[in-house]
């Protein structure tokens, strides 16, 4: 059994747990073990030698991870425990699912400052680009729709752009990253992932602080305070404020955004088992002239166009704005027999406005005259004027702690639930004909402003969700472990047109097998169920996706888990999947879809994240995946189906206060088929496989001052993140300075 008194310690812990600790591996990992991991784990596994029985009250020294540690494991790219997947604090090794855990010190080392950059290098995690500001992510070929804040969901509407991928990441401890189906922990769901971004607390009692600056290409300017101090002579009661202001200019001409947040946390000991928190977050986002999709990528005559990677077809007068509020307490109560009762509680309000404007169609390569993408739409953009609302009160309790049966000690972790989603949009659009554009090939962004209709009520819903969940981690011997559990979910939509109404029953259950001290094996199955909000060509609601999810897999950790291992196969059986017809819905702009039965994904991931020495960090995964529906199709062709990511820090032994490192992502290639001129006929779009290189170093100039350079795309490679009608290039190379300085 695991428990610790919180999963952001400020110093050493014990930590029971039904394995011994890895001491005697000492500080080094030989590099054979990861190459042994990487090419034959399997091998590996069926010769490796049974455990010998051990004691069910071993004891694992855990050291938690804050940005005030002085102990090595501060460094680490990894995280020793986690409640991440079953809400039981385990090691990674024990979860039967495949777990990425994104570290303070991997996102300061790789200047990962949003949650849309955390994800986009991150192991079996793809983004699919619409234009600058919006971007959705997806694993094993399906959407990421569960985004949680500590635990709490908030469900995710593609069709609006809110800025989720936004969320800046000085505001978070870690971001946890679970793949596969996981309804056990947040209901409805694809069988993707779930995202949880685990906030900072006042943790510390003495007053310490950090600030730091940045500038870099296409004036960036970025800076960053956070500030800890008790707010009582005893530290019983502590406070923790971090703000930030930033603002860039882009590669893409005309645009610009600035970004300001503020976070306020209160820690309160009430008593010496009693922990009570609360906390204030904001974070506004305003863009100027933001792009709305992309560039045409072909011209009538099927030719291919060749804009310039800065063109802009966004007007002056566009803009694109966001605004997050957010209120959250959290009440833990820790009792003398190991169990642990926690209440989650949190009000967020998001709103968006925004006045765009976009170009869709084909143009002539001579005269710059349009036409339409589709079959009786005879249009080549639009304007459009959206404000809205999403407002989400959500509370959560649970409990979790051991229990003994048959002799043996178990875990045991029930809950429930209950949450109310608001959505509200207003909207007001206007079509551009080839007449009003004119000749496209002499645009330069000086369209005039739409004389705006009153917006109307473009969406509006309530969803509730009413859930009760719990889980059991049964030993059943000292190296077999497993993990039962379900939920029961109660999901409740309210439309402006229908109400829906769904009852689930969510079943779970993992097996984990310790092979020795050091290596483990696994295996998974939970369903799956989600609720659509997709729309088929009579206007009516898509029945909810059903299906099932299997992983099997081996994971390993050395050095008290400082470094982790994984190699994961899945697979994805589902039906009702939405897909996109290529039509409209009659009377509104609104895509058209249908459901697609007997859907598979199937593939395998693997990553080894972590210490592989004192001075060496790396993380290094990579999936392969095959999606395609009952015909042979492929599911969302535009995602790669194989992708590596690596990221490695290295302290020079010699010179102990200069690090470097540096990374390459590398994906294979997309394509997708759209709609020729006028609708008739299909274009083929395709970008083939690359590879994106990066680099850092930082120098540790006093005890408390460092300078950090980073470098992205240094080969300056020219990449088209969009793949469909459109074409929206990625980042040339850019560089940013960091001056950090800490007390």
């Amino acid at each position: 059994m695991l428990f610790v008194s919180g999963p952001s310690l400020t110093e050493s812990h014990t930590v029971k747990s039904a394995r011994k600790g890895n001491n005697h591996l000492g500080r080094k990992l030989s590099l054979s073990v990861i190459a042994v991991f990487v090419s034959s784990s399997i091998h590996s596994v069926q010769a490796a030698p049974t455990a010998a029985p051990k004691a069910a009250d071993d004891t694992v020294v855990v050291t938690g991870q804050t940005g005030n540690d002085t102990g090595s494991t501060a460094q680490d790219y990894s995280v020793p425990v986690t409640t991440a997947g079953t809400k039981m604090l385990l090691t990674q090794r024990d979860i039967p699912q495949s777990v990425s855990i994104i570290s303070t010190q991997r996102m300061q080392d790789q200047q990962l400052q949003t949650l849309g950059q955390v994800l986009n290098n991150t192991t079996g995690i793809t983004q699919n680009v619409a234009d600058m500001d919006r971007r959705t992510y997806y694993s094993r070929g399906f959407l990421i729709d569960n985004y949680m804040t500590d635990g709490i969901p908030t469900v995710f509407e593609p069709r609006w752009n809110l800025g989720d991928a936004e969320s800046d990441t000085a505001l978070y401890e870690r971001i946890e990253v679970v793949r596969g189906a996981t309804g056990l922990m947040t209901g409805p769901g694809n069988p993707s992932a779930s995202v949880n971004m685990v906030r900072k607390h006042a943790d510390s009692k003495e007053f310490t602080g950090n600030v730091s600056a940045t500038y870099g290409s296409w004036n960036k300017q970025r800076y960053v305070a956070d500030l800890s101090t008790p707010l009582s002579e005893s530290g019983n009661v502590r406070g923790r404020l971090i703000t930030g202001y930033q603002d860039n200019n882009s590669y893409v001409e005309r645009y610009g955004a600035t970004k300001k947040f503020v976070y306020a946390a209160i820690d309160a000991d009430v008593t010496d088992s009693t922990l009570l928190s609360a906390g204030y977050e904001f974070q506004q986002t305003d863009a100027d002239s933001p792009t709305w999709g992309g560039m045409p990528r072909w011209y009538i005559d099927g030719s291919k166009t060749n804009y310039r990677r800065g063109f802009n077809s966004a007007p002056d007068w566009a803009y694109n704005n966001k605004e997050s509020k957010k209120l959250f307490t959290t009440l833990k109560q820790s009792f003398d027999n190991g169990w642990v009762v926690t209440l989650n509680g949190t009000h967020n309000e998001t709103l968006i406005d925004s006045k765009q404007m976009y170009i869709d169609g084909y143009f002539d390569k001579t005269t710059g005259a349009g036409v339409s993408s589709y079959a009786g739409y005879p249009v080549v953009g639009g304007t459009g004027y959206n404000t809205g609302k999403r407002k989400v009160d959500s509370v959560d309790t649970f409990a979790s702690g051991p229990f003994e049966l048959f002799g043996r000690e178990h875990e045991l972790m029930t809950g429930i639930s209950y949450s109310k989603q608001q959505n509200t949009y207003y909207s007001a659009f206007a079509n551009i004909s080839t007449e009003e554009l004119g000749n496209f090939n002499n645009f330069n962004g000086q369209f005039p402003e739409t004389e705006w209709s009153p917006r109307s009520l473009s969406q509006e819903d309530t969803i509730r969700q009413k859930s009760g969940y719990v889980a059991t981690r049964l030993s059943l011997a000292n190296p077999l472990h497993l993990i039962l559990g379900a939920r029961y979910t109660n999901w409740n939509s309210h439309t402006l047109t229908d109400q829906i109404e769904k009852n689930n029953i969510t079943p779970y259950a993992g097996l984990v097998y310790d092979i020795s001290e050091n290596w483990s094996t696994y295996a998974s199955y939970t369903s799956v169920f989600q609720p659509q909000t997709y729309r088929d060509i009579n206007g009516a609601y898509l029945s909810p996706v059903i299906g099932k999810n299997y992983e099997a897999g081996v994971k390993s950790d050395w050095m008290n888990s400082r470094l982790t291992t994984s190699v994961s196969i899945f697979r994805a059986e589902l039906d009702n999947v939405a897909q996109a017809t290529g039509r409209t819905i009659p009377g509104s702009t609104d895509a058209a879809y249908e459901g697609k039965n007997g859907t598979v994904s199937r593939g395998v991931e693997f990553e080894v994240n972590g210490a592989v020495t004192d001075n060496w960090q790396m993380t290094f995964g990579g999936t392969r995946y095959i999606a395609e529906d009952e015909n042979g199709e492929a599911v969302n062709p535009n995602l790669p189906r194989t992708q590596l990511k690596l990221f490695t820090s290295y302290r020079l032994p010699m010179l102990q206060d200069l690090t470097v490192g540096g990374g390459v992502n590398w994906q294979t290639h997309v394509w997708d088929d759209v709609s020729g001129p006028d609708g008739d006929g299909t274009r083929h779009a395709e970008q083939g496989s690359y590879a994106l290189v990066s680099l850092f170093s930082r120098y540790q100039v006093t005890k408390q001052l460092s300078v950090q350079a980073n470098v992205n795309n240094l080969f300056d490679k020219e990449y088209d993140t969009s793949v469909n009608q459109y074409v929206v290039y990625g980042e040339p190379r850019n560089l940013s300075v960091t001056a950090n300085y800490s007390f």
